[in-house]
């Protein structure tokens, strides 16, 4: 498979460009009902995230390709069926490759919707 199943990629839940760390990505959200929020990206473009951190937990997937962690100037290449876990609070950037997708679980509510 080179994409998410169309009832993951519903267009209520894509995710809104200002809510998007990285350029050249698209991606849906879904909702728990203590806040956390899971999110499907597929990065349709080479391209680099800032540094960031969050106040909850993030645990990622890599399905297909590969996204490299930049944590304290450490590269983490993270390939399809990897998997690695984010404490909160720490600083963390990305580099992804084009047409990489992964699955995020978030700790507290991370993305916004597009709203018409």
């Amino acid at each position: 498979m080179d994409d998410f199943p169309e009832f993951m990629r519903a267009a209520a839940n894509r995710i809104a460009t200002s809510s998007q760390a990285t350029p050249g990505v698209e991606g849906y959200v879904y909702d728990g009902a203590d806040e956390s929020q899971m999110a499907f990206w597929k990065c349709h473009e080479a391209a680099a995230s800032a540094a960031h951190a969050h106040d909850y937990d993030e645990y990622m997937l890599v399905v297909q390709g590969c996204y490299t962690l930049i944590i304290d100037g450490r590269r983490i290449a993270i390939r399809a069926g990897e998997e690695y876990f984010i404490p909160r609070g720490v600083q963390h950037a990305g580099e992804v490759l084009a047409g990489t997708r992964t699955i995020h679980a978030f700790g507290g509510h991370r993305a916004n919707r597009i709203r018409e």
